[in-house]
């Protein structure tokens, strides 16, 4: 399969181009917002101004976060070189794990400020991030990069900077498990179970799932050019991922083998 000719830019006002990327985190936000406003319906602990008044602090624990997190984790010797480069945000560069230990950051010090139990929070917070990740991933795919191995699948897809070779569309996949069925588990999870005398078994979920669904899908999607295969064969995102899979298991069996009241 060729991959389709898709422009980068959804539209342009004079010099302004909005790119497909860009609208990814404004949906994904926004999403994410509404989706968690209706939630508080089952969660009586949480209020919609509590809500309203931390989205602020999500966008700006996602942006700086996952900046610095692809700056350290990724690129460090090419910022270091070039640091005002680091403030070009609009070139491209983010990292999910940055992202999340940015918003796990500005959460802790807004549940300190509001005087909330953290897994309280984290708990409803968590099960919407899904819908972000879903549409990131599709604009990963617009763009046609972080595309996936060489493959001879049937539905493998030759992408424009991929070589003349079909790949796997390793973003579709992530799309698939990071954001289409992590959203449904916690759903699940936030309207039929009794999440209230389990604090932190939704935060555990998340991690967990999110961490085996990002290890999974690196073992068809092609590392970074400038990074490769570490020991083992392992891939940075997979490398990152182990510490989440660690605590998230952590979260999800404390949370089981304790009954208290939210």
């Amino acid at each position: 399969m060729i991959f389709p000719n898709i422009n980068p830019i959804a539209f342009q006002l004079g010099p302004f181009a909005v790119h497909w990327y860009g609208l990814a985190y404004v949906v994904g936000i926004l999403g994410w917002w509404q989706y968690s406003l209706w939630l508080t319906k089952r969660f009586p602990s949480m209020t919609r101004q509590l809500i309203d008044d931390y989205l602020v602090w999500a966008v700006v624990g996602v942006i700086v976060g996952g900046r610095l997190g692809y700056v350290i984790f990724y690129n460090p010797s090419k910022y270091m070189t070039n640091p005002l480069e680091i403030f070009q945000v609009w070139k491209g560069g983010m990292a999910f794990h940055g992202g999340l230990l940015g918003v796990v950051i500005a959460t802790a010090i807004y549940a300190k400020r509001r005087g909330i139990y953290f897994l309280n929070f984290s708990d409803l917070a968590c099960c919407g991030i899904p819908i972000g990740l879903f549409f990131g991933r599709i604009a990963n795919f617009v763009n046609g990069e972080l595309y996936g191995r060489m493959t001879d699948v049937s539905w493998g897809i030759v992408f424009p900077q991929g070589g003349p070779f079909p790949r796997h569309p390793s973003q579709l996949y992530e799309a698939f498990w990071e954001g289409l069925v992590l959203f449904f588990l916690l759903s699940f999870g936030a309207l039929y179970t009794r999440w209230g005398h389990r604090r932190g078994l939704l935060t555990g979920i998340f991690l967990t799932g999110y961490a085996l669904a990002r290890i999974t899908a690196e073992c068809f999607r092609e590392p970074d050019v400038f990074l490769g295969y570490f020991a083992g064969g392992f891939t940075m995102g997979q490398i990152l991922s182990l510490p989440v899979l660690g605590f998230g298991l952590f979260l999800s069996i404390r949370a089981l083998l304790r009954d208290e009241n939210a």
